[in-house]
């Protein structure tokens, strides 16, 4: 029997911390791992050869730094996990392993006036045929993550008001696909899974503090402090999309008036074009316009730009991000809109603020929030169940 303080329970503790520290990074060499973990080079070699001989890890060469190294990571055949991304005319699903590696992954359009019922239908039997394409045993699933365009109330959750899923509000999302699919399920908002997504796999490596900023059918943005995502008490930390920049500006449809939200968001910002480009502009149509040089989508690209600026300013002023990565289809602007966002910050934010942050386009595209999904539930599952070889048990199948 173990006792806290205890050679077994010690031992059993950095056990979990090595694992841990892994499966968050996808890989790490040894070295990384010691200064990780605060565990001695000698501790990790031993506990490595151990979780290497017991099948939890996988060890391969590599180099850091020029010289020779050992790269460790989670043995692929130890567990997976799944991606469920809600848009607002999308579903994507993709499934992935406990080393960071992506398996499959499908994209297909969703009504955004369908139920709820009818979502989780849809996301059932999309990551049903992925199981079925990877030939993965199904008993190996360690946990799924969820992502919906609204806030969740981290106590209950539930999806709060939302106009881009409005049949939606009031609804369950992760328990209502851990009933239909039977594993532990986390949900979050579409905007902290792309700051997830952007901090593991894109722009956002290598920092512990930034601001993803995705801007589409409404503005949001997912905080990471300290390597972690921040919600705040309620869940709806982040919603730059409601600071006021004109109080006598547009009604917005949270009720006050001028909200960034109102000048940058797709809903607003397409009518500015529609006498001259037509009814059936798109954003995405619009960066690509603007990166052909027509000069009225590159004056509204720029305009949004100065207004999102305003709203990182802000931020930059209370939480002094050191990046921020600007995701959605606006992203694709490149230079057209990170220019102006700089040009805003440099001139609104305190300036020792403004020149500790670096802004940069999003690395992932319109997979942020899926992958994000992904390195939640990774993030979520506990290390016991790796090392005791207990992932949750077979539940129904899918259907």
């Amino acid at each position: 029997m173990e006792t806290p303080g205890s050679q077994s329970s010690l031992h059993r503790a950095n056990l979990e911390r090595v694992v841990r520290a892994v499966r968050l990074a996808g890989s790490l060499t040894q070295a990384e791992i010691a200064r990780t973990t605060g565990l001695s080079a000698a501790t990790v070699s031993n506990i490595v050869r151990e979780l290497k001989d017991g099948g939890t890890v996988e060890v391969t060469p590599t180099s850091a730094g020029g010289r020779r190294a050992r790269s460790v990571s989670l043995s692929g055949d130890a567990g997976i996990v799944i991606g469920v991304d809600f848009g607002h005319t999308h579903l994507r699903v993709a499934v992935g392993n406990l080393a960071h590696q992506v398996l499959a992954e499908e994209s297909e359009p969703l009504d955004v006036d369908a139920s709820a019922a009818q979502g989780f239908d849809r996301a059932e039997q999309l990551v049903s045929r992925l199981i079925a394409v990877t030939g993965v045993d199904r008993a190996k699933i360690a946990g799924i993550g969820l992502g919906v365009p609204g806030p969740i109330d981290v106590e209950s959750g539930t999806l709060g008001s939302t106009s881009i899923l409005p049949g939606w509000t009031g609804t369950k999302p992760a328990e209502e696909l851990k009933d239909r699919l039977g594993v532990p399920v986390h949900v979050d908002n579409d905007a902290n899974l792309g700051a997830l997504g952007e901090l593991v796999w894109g722009s956002g490596r290598g920092v512990k503090d930034l601001a993803y900023i995705k801007v589409a059918s409404g503005v949001g943005a997912g905080l990471v402090i300290s390597g972690r995502i921040y919600r705040g008490p309620g869940g709806t930390a982040g919603e730059i999309g409601h600071i006021t920049l004109d109080e006598s500006g547009p009604v917005c449809r949270c009720g006050n008036r001028g909200c960034l939200e109102t000048f940058t968001a797709a809903r607003y910002v397409l009518p500015l074009l529609q006498s001259s480009h037509g009814t059936e502009l798109t954003m995405e149509r619009v960066v690509s316009l603007a990166r052909e040089g027509d000069p009225g989508c590159r004056r509204v690209i720029a305009d949004v730009g100065r207004h999102i600026g305003s709203g990182v300013a802000n931020l930059c002023n209370l939480l002094n991000p050191s990046r921020v990565v600007l995701g959605g289809d606006l992203a694709e602007a490149g230079e057209l809109v990170l220019g102006p966002i700089r040009e805003s910050v440099g001139r609104y934010a305190i300036p020792s603020a403004a020149r500790q942050l670096s802004v940069l386009p999003g690395a992932l595209g319109g997979r942020a929030e899926v992958l994000g999904a992904l390195a939640l539930a990774l993030s979520e599952m506990g290390d016991s169940t790796l090392l005791d070889g207990s992932l949750p048990a077979t539940a129904p199948a899918f259907t």
